[in-house]
């Protein structure tokens, strides 16, 4: 029975709604789900075809789609963040991505038997990881600081450096087929190339005017740049065939590094719209895919496979780490790890279509070969990642870290406490103040909120055992609970008592959330915490062992809040004030300064 357009419409948008909810609830990177989702609509039961059900339009709308990915993917891409980083990740994406680029190019030239022009778009389409893989991939196997900083700035620069790189090649391949001569090809290449930069560099810097001019109304902005991202991309392919992907992606590197412009609230709606777009784009994608042709490949196609896992990127590993501190131990890890995602699936896809239209031999085969990569890297890698590093010995120890919610000056004070007692802390918070008084104090702090997908991409939380929601407003404190119990482990997840309920709302308060309100005594919230602090109180630690134990330090300091149990050698525990800590050790508890208390006198 054939299916209705609106019907099939709905399908679309349940199974992208049900492959993100597979992929959060199992913890995995949500493009195998997508992509698994797609398979069923399209190639194994024949529900979905996209080419009947858009016909003319599917061209547009991936075109469009993708546009928004790498525009997206651009806005991450900050130079003064490049300059910090170390030599291996520039490396990674500098010269291991050619290495990269080369070696997989001429394995399927040679292996699969694809023509020059496929094999090196295979090459180019390959080199990006990116952090919607890796950032999943990380919390499960937990490698040492070493490799998991290597491999999380890796997937982030790589992202839009790739997709640059991925452009001009397919601009040179196609344009090949225009020109009449090496020269002709030349010019054409130039001025493609020319226009996307002028134009994506133009439209940045007219983005970036109005935002810090505030020529758009807030409620406006957003709707504004994902027009003028559109305008561009449509202007810019007007005045040069295939120039608009390289027109957005400068747009975004341009708006990134624009002083005095404030890009946070534009990332927070393009990763909404991305997922939205990405979830729904990689399902009518997967449908379209030929399984009957990635099969009949074969043998060849798991040698391919086999080359990248075992060849490409040790090869890329071994030139990117010369003269790094890294071990061979740490090395042997890296090589490992490496799997594709987003970025190569969608940019793959559209370039079929384009070399369809232009009527390219066998321009299907692309797709096939690199979704069969991104199948094979993302499962046999998520697979075999974790125990590897067992093996290896370059897991991370178990972690001891503290993430706190809020930067306000309770999670301040409380984080200083904490770091004077060795407890690794990252603090994080959406308002601009907070975060650059944390960062002006020496704490490490995150800019943005801790659920949203941004951090979920750039947060590292490898050495993060437990999550302390220190915030004021109980809805952040809610939302951060329900996030990192599912990461973590609800046993894991405390939040302060931000006040009892408000009149009327009791009924509307997730019994769930005010069972997680366990952060210090009952008679503790976040107001207390801040008046006694405002008032001269400190927090200080003190060693309890059997000469000098609970009792007695309670007789020394009455009135005093105690806050935390930190046993040795074991995990920071928060106390409730009911039950006495296990001896020996140090309890850090909020007590009234001397001098304040003296003056008061």
């Amino acid at each position: 029975m054939e299916l209705s357009v609106p019907l099939l419409l709905v399908i679309i948008t349940l199974a992208s709604l049900a492959a993100q909810w597979l992929a959060w609830l199992v913890r995995l990177p949500a493009i195998l789900p997508l992509l698994i989702f797609g398979l069923i609509l399209g190639p194994f039961t024949g529900i979905l075809n996209p080419d009947a059900l858009f016909g003319d339009l599917l061209f547009p709308i991936v075109s469009l789609s993708v546009a928004i990915i790498l525009f997206e993917g651009a806005l991450t891409l900050r130079f003064d963040e490049i300059r910090g980083l170390g030599g291996v990740v520039r490396n990674l994406v500098s010269v291991g991505m050619l290495i990269t680029f080369s070696v997989i190019g001429l394995s399927c030239w040679w292996l699969l038997g694809l023509s020059p022009e496929l094999s090196a778009l295979v090459g180019a389409v390959t080199v990006v990881t990116g952090p919607t893989v890796i950032s999943p991939l990380m919390r499960v196997v937990r490698p040492n600081a070493a490799i998991n900083q290597v491999l999380r700035w890796e997937g982030i620069v790589i992202d839009p450096v790739g997709a640059i790189f991925t452009l001009l090649v397919f601009e040179f391949i196609t344009l090949r087929q225009e020109a009449g001569s090496e020269l002709h090809l030349l010019a054409i290449f130039g001025q493609t190339v020319a226009v996307g930069l002028i134009t994506g560099a133009l439209f940045g810097w007219l983005l970036g005017t109005a935002l810090k001019r505030v020529w758009f109304p807030g409620y406006m902005q957003n709707f504004a740049v994902l027009a003028i991202v559109l305008v561009a991309f449509g202007i810019s392919n007007s005045l040069s065939d295939e120039s608009g992907l390289l027109a957005v992606t400068i747009l975004g590197i341009w708006l990134a590094n624009m002083r005095d412009v404030d890009v946070s609230d534009i990332v927070a709606f393009k990763e909404e719209l991305s997922a939205i777009l990405i979830s729904a784009l990689f399902i009518i994608l997967a449908a379209r895919l030929d399984i009957h042709g990635v099969l009949t490949m074969g043998w060849p196609l798991i040698a391919l496979l086999l080359v990248i896992q075992f060849i490409a990127r040790p090869l890329c590993i071994a030139a990117s780490t010369i003269g790094s501190t890294l071990s061979g131990r740490e090395r042997l890890l890296l090589c490992w790890i490496a799997p594709r995602g987003i970025v190569a699936a969608a940019v793959s896809s559209l370039f079929a279509l384009t070399l369809e239209r232009s009527g390219y031999e066998n321009a299907d085969q692309l797709v096939s070969v690199v979704f069969a990569i991104i199948i094979g890297t993302v499962v046999v890698q998520s697979l075999t990642s974790a125990p590897l590093a067992k093996f290896l010995k370059v897991k991370q120890r178990k972690p001891k870290g503290v993430l706190i919610i809020g930067a306000n000056t309770v999670a301040r004070t409380i984080a200083h406490a904490l770091v004077k007692q060795n407890i690794p802390v990252l603090l994080t918070d959406n308002s601009w103040e907070y975060y650059r008084l944390a960062r002006m104090e020496g704490l490490p702090a995150y800019y943005g909120n801790a659920w949203s997908e941004h951090a979920e991409n750039y947060l590292d939380l490898s050495s993060t055992a437990q999550v302390f929601a220190l915030s004021p407003n109980r809805h952040q404190n809610a939302l951060a609970v329900y996030h990192f119990s599912h990461l973590l482990g609800s046993e894991k997840v405390f939040a302060i008592r931000s006040g009892s309920p408000l009149k009327g709302r009791i009924s509307n308060e997730s019994a769930r959330f005010r069972r997680l309100e366990r952060l210090f005594p009952e008679d503790v919230t976040w107001n207390s915490l801040s008046s006694q602090l405002a008032k001269g109180a400190v927090i200080k630690a003190t060693r309890l062992n059997e000469n000098f134990g609970w009792l007695e330090y309670m007789e020394k300091n009455s009135g005093m809040v105690p806050l935390f149990a930190l046993p040795v050698n074991g995990r920071l525990i928060s106390m409730s004030g009911k039950t006495a800590p296990a001896l020996p050790c140090t309890v850090v508890a909020l007590v009234q300064n001397e001098k304040s208390a003296t003056s008061k006198r």
